[in-house]
C-alpha cells in the first residue's frame, strides 16, 4: 500500500531539516585530519622555530659521541646522526640550531625548549612518562673501567664487582647497572658528569666507573691510558638497551622523527655512521 500524501510530505521535510542541520555541524572529518604543522613534509614541521631544527646536547660535549665539544661540526657519532635525521626530515645543516641542555634536564618533566635531544639517553619505561623517545639509534652495553692492576681491574664476574667502589654519572642507566645488577656492599659514588667521574677514578676516590662501551674505549684510550675496560654487561631482559631521541611529552614531531631514525637504519646510513666513528669500540669481555 502506497504511503499518504501527507506522509510523504513529513518525510520529505524530516530528510530537509536534517540535511540542514548535518550541513551546519562541524564535520568529523575534517576534525580528524591532521593539520599542516602535524604533517611530516619536508622542511615544513612544527618546529619550535619555524624553519629551523633545534636540537639539543649536554655541555661538554664528550667523544667519541661529539669532536673538540663542537656540536655543531658534524663530527663524532650522534652529531653525525643528528645531521643526518635533520637531512632526512627536510632541514640542511644550515637549518639545524644547537642548545645547550643538561644531561638530567633533557629528560625531566616539562615543556621542552628543543625539537629533539641526543645526549646518550637510553629509553626507558619510566623517562617515556615524562617525554617522548625516537626509535632507538644505538645499541649499547654498559661497561667497566678500572685502573690497571687494581682489585677491580682483575674482576671476571659480576659477583667480583661486589666488594668494590664503584661510580656512575648520575641519572644514567650505567649508575642503574651498578644498583641493579652489581648491587654493590657500598653504595655507588653519584656525580654529576662523567668528567667527574673519570676525574675520581684517576685520583682512586672510587675503584672503578660505569660508562657507555664507546665511551669506554675512548677513556681507556685517550683520557686515561693507565686505565682498562674490566668487561661489559649483558642485556637485561630481551630488549636491548638503545638510546633515543628525547622529544617533548605528546610532541607532534614524535612520528616524523622515528621514522627518519627508521630510514637511516634501513638504508644503512646509521652503520655506516657507527663503522666511522665507534669503530674501535669493538669488543670486550662479557661479566657474568
Amino acid at each position: 500500500m502506497h504511503p499518504a500524501p501527507r506522509a510523504l510530505r513529513r518525510a520529505a521535510f524530516a530528510v530537509v531539516v536534517l540535511a540542514a542541520a548535518v550541513s551546519c555541524a562541524p564535520q568529523p572529518e575534517e576534525a580528524d585530519k591532521p593539520s599542516a604543522g602535524n604533517t611530516c613534509e619536508k622542511g615544513e614541521l612544527a618546529t619550535r622555530t619555524s624553519g629551523t631544527l633545534t636540537i639539543a646536547t649536554d655541555e661538554p660535549a664528550y667523544e667519541p659521541w661529539f669532536k673538540d665539544d663542537k656540536p655543531a661540526n658534524g663530527k663524532g657519532f650522534e652529531s653525525a646522526v643528528a645531521y643526518a635525521v635533520a637531512g632526512q626530515l627536510g632541514y640542511g645543516k644550515d637549518k639545524v640550531a644547537w642548545q645547550t641542555v643538561p644531561f638530567n634536564k633533557a629528560f625531566a618533566s616539562g615543556q621542552k625548549t628543543f625539537d629533539f635531544d641526543i645526549n646518550q639517553v637510553s629509553v626507558s619505561e619510566e623517562r617515556k612518562k615524562a617525554v617522548d623517545f625516537s626509535s632507538g639509534y644505538y645499541d649499547v652495553r654498559q661497561a667497566v673501567v678500572a685502573l690497571k692492576g687494581s682489585k677491580a681491574a682483575k674482576a671476571k664476574s659480576v659477583a667480583d664487582l661486589k666488594g668494590v667502589k664503584l661510580g656512575a654519572q648520575v641519572g644514567t642507566t650505567s649508575l642503574n647497572y651498578i644498583d641493579d645488577v652489581v648491587k654493590p656492599k657500598q653504595a655507588a659514588a653519584v656525580y654529576g658528569k662523567n668528567d667527574q667521574a673519570k676525574s675520581a677514578l684517576k685520583n682512586g676516590q672510587v675503584d672503578a666507573i660505569v660508562v657507555d662501551l664507546p665511551t669506554a674505549f675512548y677513556i681507556t684510550g685517550a683520557e686515561i691510558t693507565e686505565a682498562t675496560i674490566v668487561g661489559q654487561f649483558e642485556h637485561q631482559g630481551g630488549t636491548p638497551e638503545q638510546f633515543g631521541l628525547v622529544l617533548d611529552k605528546g610532541s607532534a614531531l614524535t612520528a616524523c622523527v622515528s621514522r627518519a631514525v627508521d630510514a637511516l637504519r634501513e638504508n644503512g646510513t646509521l652503520a655506516k655512521i657507527e663503522q666511522r666513528w665507534l669503530s674501535d669500540a669493538v669488543d670486550a669481555p662479557v661479566l657474568k
